[in-house]
């Protein structure tokens, strides 16, 4: 699939959440890898690996994962005339008993999850290998016991030690007075046991200064007396470095003669660390294994996008039965753009075998490519406009085509004269439509809900919207076209319906009569009975706050005026500012004055809003419920914001 759907639909961020649940840096490198897979068996069976390990999750016990930690530098060596060091030993040995522990493991469970429990009997036990490891090496170092020759040396060595303590000792207690001695105490130098002696007093003791102090006041001397033992000590140790190198030479000429089951080993347990994250990932979004089909056919039940939440509005999506083409309207921030997504992301994920955030007997076809057009991608450095943006998008799209491709264009025809812009986007349909493809678009061309109606193949659907509360409710509902919600919500507000009978005469070339429909929103605003155990998710009735809003107006134009002026501009929104000629994000909301916060060149600037104008609006530049804090605030005011959250801490401050 193309790399452009892949970032549009933030596939990306989804392979990030799945690389922090990897335990090693191979993990990380799949994931790193990971693409949508076109064949239906391989996709079943990665999401059967899926299922299965997510179920295991969920039972007592945790799955003994190793993290290769020290594991792979060691191994790298192998087979390279390199000779392994005593704790890349150790890790080995770690590693091959935590392969043993999986083995056992997997066996268990062999029942309930057949299919990844059968990559355990894979795993070798090389127990011959980790006898020879655990003899040998103890504490990350050589063992007395490794041979007899290092036992012996190790002892001759032990017995120098202690003469040379012996011999030092005597000739403290010999000369007495501290007069002589910076310290009673015994010091090394280069390996070479010393004496710290005054300086005044350096001809009182025979021996080889070896160092001095940084004030020159004291020489560190070696006493004649055991410099003949320093030297046989320092002779018996060239000889054991000597014989750990024979012994590391001859372990790691063992591990070699396994390099191949080594190397499956690791193969297997970097297969699990990876099917166990994309199982993490799964129980994280509540994700559900799904049905398969190559007959371009998707039933999404309940879905939801993986990046907003539990606080997504489930969506329930068909198509490729009885339509392949469907058409979405609705108002702005009714949740079209997020529907898309939600299908494009959700088809993504599946192909590349993980779990997506479904109810269960949902059902995704399998498709070549994904093609997205989402976003304007305006460029100021390319000096695209936002049609030409679109356009190019489009015009890729109508080459790529193919009868298995998911296509999604969002605001299709947009950009431009509304006449041009809805014959565009009429004959872009038809094009696609006859070259196979599966198509979900979304449009606020009323003309396009007639060609969907009239053209086969092609379904309305919109976005809900509840006239009642004047919000959208971010449901979609397929078969029925969006209906102009503006003249509805003018209505509801007070404009005068003869004003909007004139105007939707304009639009749609003909009368409808706007009168009797006060009495039927008057009739939905009344408040209905309600049980008890209701009461406490009764809303306030679009009514009663219309009343508000009149009374507010009365009372105070200035404060209606100030109210426009704040919901002019939402906080995240893209700015052009007139006077800088460059564009901001806002960051507070207008004043009482008028002006609002932008963020220019990181610094926060207090502009009018006449000289500013939208440039891009938040919705299309950050997901629902993103948190500004990150962008807007210092690094030490959201850390010291969770700590106050959490517990009262004494000299912890927020500046605002």
């Amino acid at each position: 699939m193309n790399k452009t759907a892949l970032e549009l639909l933030e596939f990306n961020k989804i392979k990030e959440m799945l690389g922090e649940y990897t335990l090693s840096n191979r993990g990380k490198e799949m994931v790193e890898k990971l693409q949508p897979e076109m064949e239906l068996s391989i996709i079943r069976t990665a999401l059967r690996e899926t299922s299965e390990a997510k179920f295991i999750l969920g039972g007592r016990g945790s799955v003994p994962l190793h993290s290769l930690k020290g594991v792979d530098q060691g191994y790298e060596k192998l087979g390279k005339g390199m000779v392994l060091r005593p704790d890349e030993f150790s890790a080995l040995w770690d590693f091959l008993d935590n392969c043993i522990r999986m083995k056992i493991f997997m066996l268990n469970l062999k029942e309930t999850a057949p299919l990844i429990t059968s990559y355990g009997a894979s795993l070798y036990q090389l127990e011959d290998l980790m006898e020879e490891i655990e003899r040998c090496i103890r504490h990350n170092r050589v063992a007395d016991k490794a041979s007899s020759t290092l036992g012996k040396i190790r002892k001759r060595m032990a017995i120098v030690e202690e003469r040379i303590k012996s011999k030092i000792e005597g000739l403290l207690r010999s000369m007495g007075a501290q007069e002589f001695l910076q310290e009673q105490v015994i010091s090394t130098r280069e390996g070479r046991y010393v004496l710290p002696v005054k300086k005044e007093h350096l001809r009182s003791l025979q021996g080889e200064v070896l160092d001095r102090s940084n004030s020159g006041s004291t020489v560190f001397i070696e006493p004649q007396e055991v410099k003949k033992l320093q030297n046989e000590l320092n002779q018996l140790k060239i000889e054991e470095e000597q014989e750990e190198y024979k012994i590391l030479s001859l372990l790691t000429g063992l591990a070699e003669g396994y390099q191949r089951e080594i190397s499956i080993n690791m193969e297997v347990m970097v297969n699990y660390d990876f099917i166990f994250a994309k199982a993490k990932l799964g129980r994280q979004i509540q994700g559900s294994n799904v049905n398969l089909n190559n007959e371009k056919y998707i039933n999404i039940r309940g879905g939801k996008h993986p990046l907003i939440g539990s606080n997504a509005v489930p969506l329930d999506f068909t198509i490729g039965k009885n339509y392949r083409g469907l058409v979405i309207t609705g108002p702005n921030t009714g949740g079209k753009t997020v529907a898309l997504k939600t299908v494009g992301l959700l088809t993504i994920m599946v192909q590349s075998g993980l779990l997506v955030p479904v109810e269960e007997g949902s059902e995704f076809a399998i498709f070549e490519d994904v093609l997205v057009d989402i976003g304007d991608g305006q460029s100021i450095e390319q000096s695209l406009s936002t049609f030409s943006s679109h356009l190019k998008n489009l015009i890729f799209i109508l080459n790529e085509v193919s009868p298995r491709t998911l296509v999604l264009v969002d605001e299709l025809g947009a950009g431009t004269d509304p006449g041009e812009g809805m014959g565009l986007a009429t004959a872009i349909l038809e094009e696609l439509y006859q070259k196979g493809a599966t198509i979900l678009a979304t449009t606020h061309y009323s003309e396009i809900k007639t060609f969907a109606v009239q053209h086969d193949g092609f379904i309305n659907g919109c976005m809900e919207f509840d006239i009642n509360t004047l919000k959208p409710l971010y449901q979609l509902k397929i078969g029925k076209a969006g209906e102009s919600n503006g003249f509805l919500i003018a209505l509801r507000l007070g404009m005068r319906p003869s004003l909007i009978e004139r105007a939707h005469e304009i639009t749609y070339k003909e009368s409808k009569d706007y009168q009797d429909m006060i009495s039927q929103l008057e009739e939905i605003s009344k408040p209905q009975k309600e049980d008890v155990k209701e009461k406490d998710q009764k809303r306030e009735t679009t009514a009663t706050t219309i009343e508000k809003h009149k009374e507010i107006y009365k009372k105070t134009e200035k404060k209606t005026k100030q109210m426009e002026i704040a919901n002019k501009f939402k906080i995240g929104d893209c700015v052009h500012i007139s006077t800088l000629d460059r564009t901001g994000i806002v960051c507070e909301l207008a004043n009482q004055k008028g002006d609002v916060g932008v963020m220019v060149m990181k610094k926060k600037l207090k502009i009018n809003h006449k000289r500013l104008t939208l440039y891009i609006d938040q919705e299309e530049l950050y997901p629902e419920n993103y948190d500004f804090d990150i962008i807007f605030e210092s690094k030490e005011n959201r850390k010291n914001k969770k700590i106050i959250s959490r517990k009262l801490s004494k000299g912890v401050q927020v500046e605002c």
